[in-house]
Parts: structure tokens; sequence; C-alpha cells
């Protein structure tokens, strides 16, 4: 609301400004940019990781490849066409949160979303530890600052983000369509290959295929799955993030997600084709993925093209957390489940202190990590799994409410996703539980645990505040004003017209401790003031201690307890200098005045800065 007038006794004329927001939020387009990075980038790192486990069962476990990556692909359709049903009915956001909070429960909604902050948190730090790697693998002698590297990156990406979601879409709009115009050229000039036109990225280095191996075994299988299925972490962010899209929000993140798992299965399916044709075998310090654009397209400029645009998509992955993950925090934060500082929004939409939130604990996992990749993924995609069997559930129950058209449809296909997610949980969590998967199985209760303590506090606030009650109407009470001074200057006189414009009574307090020193300088003030006259009391506070705050408080304390009809005030006057460097130089007696008054007693607290 810009105005509101009444004339002539009419009834109020509201003015609505123009709507301006949308240029600050995001087109299907540029939300395939902003949100669904993670996804993509994966294609660098789902199939290596199939590959790795498949190696164990030597040459033969290697031609399982494809199976299993067909296996995720039919899974990432089931993903996408449940996702679109999210979408649809919970166009506020929130994702598999909002779904769970509908339709399963407030504990079952805290899970879900425990988990997806975990994956978001996660993804950020194995995207730009991905990418770097990718770095490293192509220029080794960077390998020793991957850290440095690791963090720079991440200044970079927050900083972007900073501006806005519609800002860092725009930025990546070009990285992403160079890394998938590679990917796709990679893949169709391979289907041309019959052998491998280099292998020089791969040559001297040794490789980690098992010898004598002849048997896949089911485990071995299921464990390949449970690797590969991180290639689908990020497929749930547009639809945790729907109101950062124009209107109609909800058509355009539908486009956008199915735009992505298009994208996504090609590739991952055509990579799949290419190193079961290329008979790759994975090798220790080179990508999968460097090994096939060596193969398809030679060791030469296109092969530098690939490496780079790899590394550049899965650093700036970690943008899909940056997009999705401060929306989830604000439903939080409006649900009383964090601090509501996390709901606010800064200039260009722009939630920042989950923005900031999430760069500093990032960088605390970097740095845990110390830049390595392989630290990290066991860690990851166990959290977005558990956010899919719920959302998925929860999907179900909603159509058997709703009396839509094809619900029965439509809720069958969640209950294939729900059953499929579930396995597929539980399987990444035993396999890789041994690997550092029991950290997320301890920290999500942990999280889960800190919501409802939040959620605790906001409640007993609340009580106390007598929100959703109506108050008692206001009353006038007694105004007594107290001024700490120190001595007789412009600033005090300042106080002092300020005090007495505030209250009823106005009384000048001095500290005055036992030193000969001090003592000669409050009866030198005393003086002063007798002279001065101001028509306010000046008050003497004996102090044994060393304290400015303690016999202010004790003083305020006693007033309220002898006055108890009195309203106290204590107005504390500050000088503060023109620049910024010059507040150094003061000595911050006000700002422990203030702190100690606040702390220890109802008093109000005013400070009174006299600029100088």
């Amino acid at each position: 609301m810009s105005a509101l007038t009444i004339e002539n006794g009419a009834a109020p004329v509201v003015e609505e400004p123009p709507d301006t927001g949308a240029r600050h939020k995001l087109t299907a387009v540029t939300g395939l940019a902003a949100l669904s990075l993670d996804a993509m980038a994966s294609v660098a790192y789902g199939p290596e990781a199939i590959v790795l486990v498949l190696a164990a069962a030597g040459g033969y476990g290697l031609g399982f490849t494809l199976p299993v990556t067909l296996a995720i692909a039919g899974l990432l359709a089931v993903l996408v066409a449940s996702y679109r049903q999210v979408i649809a009915a919970f166009p506020d956001g929130g994702g598999s949160y909002a779904v769970a909070k509908a339709h399963l429960g407030r504990r079952t909604s805290l899970v879900a979303a425990g988990s997806l902050v975990l994956d978001y948190v996660l993804n950020v730090a194995v995207a730009v530890t991905a990418g770097v790697a990718a770095l490293t693998s192509a220029f080794p002698e960077l390998y020793g600052d991957r850290l440095g590297i690791c963090l720079a990156v991440l200044v970079l990406i927050t900083g972007i983000n900073m501006r806005g979601i519609v800002d860092s879409a725009r930025a990546f709009i070009l990285p992403t369509a160079v890394f998938i115009g590679a990917i796709l050229v990679l893949i169709v000039v391979g289907l041309f290959r019959d052998a491998p036109v280099s292998t020089a990225a791969s040559a001297g280095h040794a490789s980690v295929l098992a010898d004598n191996a002849s048997t896949v075994g089911a485990l071995l299988l299921l464990k390949a799955f449970a690797s590969g299925c991180s290639a689908l972490t990020g497929v749930e962010a547009i639809a945790n993030a729907v109101p950062s899209f124009r209107a109609p929000a909800a058509r355009r993140a539908m486009r956008a997600e199915v735009a992505l798992g298009a994208l996504l299965g090609v590739m991952l399916i055509g990579l799949s084709v290419l190193i079961s044709r290329f008979g790759l075998q994975p090798v220790e310090g080179v990508t999968v993925l460097a090994q096939l654009a060596d193969a398809s397209l030679g060791h030469n400029w296109g092969f530098y093209v690939v490496q780079f645009a790899t590394m550049v998509l899965l650093a700036l992955s970690a943008n899909t957390s940056f997009g999705g993950l401060p929306v989830l925090l604000k439903l939080l934060a409006r649900d009383n489940y964090l601090p509501h500082v996390f709901g606010l929004k800064a200039d260009r939409q722009v939630h920042r202190h989950g923005v900031v939130w999430l760069a500093v604990v990032s960088a605390g996992l970097l740095v845990f990590s110390g830049g390595d990749t392989n630290t990290l993924v066991p860690l990851f995609a166990i959290g977005v799994f558990v956010g899919f069997t719920i959302a998925q559930t929860g999907m179900v129950l909603h159509w058997r409410r709703e009396r839509g058209p094809r619900r029965v449809a439509k809720a069958l296909l969640n209950g294939l996703g729900a059953v499929l997610t579930g396995v597929s949980a539980v399987v990444v969590t035993a396999t890789k539980f041994h690997d550092g998967a029991w950290l997320i199985v301890i920290a999500l209760p942990v999280l889960v645990l800190a919501f409802e303590a939040v959620h605790r506090a906001y409640g007993r606030i609340g009580e106390r505040l007598g929100v959703g009650r109506i108050p008692e109407p206001p009353h006038r009470e007694r105004s007594l004003v107290l001024v700490p001074v120190s001595s007789l200057t412009r600033l005090t006189s300042e106080a002092l017209t300020a005090a007495v414009s505030l209250g009823d009574e106005v009384r000048a307090v001095t500290v005055c401790h036992p030193d000969p020193e001090d003592v000669a300088a409050t009866e030198a003030l005393e003086r002063d003031w007798a002279l001065w006259n101001p028509g306010v009391p000046l008050v003497r506070l004996p102090s044994e201690r060393r304290s400015l705050g303690r016999p202010i408080t004790a003083y305020v304390r006693d007033l309220e307890a002898t006055e108890p009809g009195t309203r106290v005030t204590v107005l504390v006057p500050e000088a503060e200098p023109a620049h910024l460097w010059q507040r150094v130089l003061q000595n911050q007696r006000g700002a422990v005045v203030a702190h100690a008054v606040r702390r220890d007693t109802n008093a109000v607290v005013c400070r009174l800065r006299f600029r100088c």
C-alpha cells in the first residue's frame, strides 16, 4: 500500500504500486540456469561413480554401466513427473517440506526440511570441490592450491547471489549453454566413432580395474546404483523455489522441470553408451568425463573446452543451493522453526541472511575436507532421497483428498516414486554408511531437534507477548528518565534537553569510585553542576568496584521496587564521530551501560547519538 486517503467521509482509497518485482524473478530459461546447475553438472561425476563401483568386478562389471544408468534414468523420469505435480499442487514452494507439512504432520515436515538443508549445504561443498578437481585434472600443478581455489570460487558465487537470483541466472546462462552444448557434441561425435581417437589423457595413469573378476552380484549392482543416484540431486530444487519464478510461476517452473529432466536423461544415457562403446576403464587422477572427451574429440582444443566447461559448471552448480535454500529457510522462519531474520528480504528479492549462512557453513565444510571431493561425496545424496520419499508419500495422500481428474493415475505415479526413492534412500545409506554417511544419520535428527527448540522458544515469546490476543488499551504512567553523565559538555546539555522532553522527571546519575582521583573528579562535577543549575538533580552512585553498568542497574532496580507505578527510561548519550575510523577512539562506555541496563532491568533504553 503506497497511499491511504479519506476525503469527505468516503471510504479509504488504496493505491497499489505497480508490480516492479517481476524483473527480479525467473523465466523458464533463467530458472533452468539458476536452479538446475546441480543436476546438470552431476553428469560429470554420476557416470564416474557408477564405473568406479563396477570396476571392482573387472571388465565384466563395466558391462553393466548402461543397464544401471538406464535404471537411474527411469527413476529420474518418475521424479520429474512427480515434481511437476508437486509444483502444481504447492505453488508457494517448499517442495517436500510443504507437502509433508500439509499431509504428513509437523515432525515429518521437519525431517524433510532438515534433509533438504543438509543436501543443499553439501551440494555447495561437493560442487565447488568437483569443479576444482576438473581444473586440477587438466592442470595438475594447481593440485596443491585446491583449497584456496575452492574458497575463492565460493566467494565469487556468494557475491553474485548477493545481487539477486536473476543476476546470478543471467551470469550463468552462457556457462550452462556451453557445457550442455559441449557434452551433446561429445556424445554425438562419439557415437560415430568405432574406437577412441586418443588415450593421451589416461596415458601413464594406473588403472583401478580389478583383476580376475568375472561375476557381478546384486549387492554390487545396488551399490553402483546408489553411487550413480548422486546424479539425481538437484531435481527437487525447482519445486522448492517456485515463488522465484515470474507469473504464472507454477507453469514456468513445470517447464523448467521438464527441460531439466530431458537434458539430464539424454546426457546420462549418452555418456554411458560411450563408456560401453569405448570400453573405458577408470584410472587414477583422470576423470571419466575427461577420458570420454579425449576418446571422442581427441586431445586437442575440444578436449580442453569440455574440461573447462565442466570445471566452470561444476563450480557454479553450487548456485542451485543459493537459489533454493534461502527460500526454504524463509518458509521455516515463517513457521517459527528458524530465526525470523531468515525471512527478511533485501532489494532484488535476495534473502541475504540465508545466502551468507549457506556460504559460511559451506566454507567450513571445504576447510574440513581440505578441498577433496572424495571426503564429501559419501555424505551426499542421502538427504535428498529422504526428501524425495517424503514428498512422494505426501503426494499420494494429497491425491486421495483431491477430487480432480486422473487422480488415481497421479497417486499411482507418486506411489511408485515413493517406493523407488525409499528403496534408493535405504540402499544409499547402507552402502555409504561406513564411508561417512553415519554423520548424516546423526546430523539429521540433531537438526530436527534444533528446529523444535527454536519453535518452542518462539512459542514462549508469543505467549508472553500475547500474540493472537487483543491487548489492554494503552494508559499513561509516570515517567522517570535517568541520564548517565561523567562530565559537563554540550553532549550533556543535549541529553538533558531530550530527557526533559520525554519524561515527567529527569535525574542525572554519575558513578563514583573510591579512588582519590575519581572522588576529586566527581566533587568537581558536582560543583560545576551546582553553578550551571540545569534544573535537573545530579545523583552520585558510589561503587566499590571499577564498573559502570552495575551501579546504574542497581539504582534502576531500586527505583522499580520502590516506585512500581513509574516507567523508568535510561537515556545514554554518545558522541558519534563523522568518520568511521575515528569511532575506534571512543571508550564505548555508552555501549557498556546500555547493555547492562537492557540485560538486568526492565527499563527502557534510549541511546542519543550526538554527531561531531
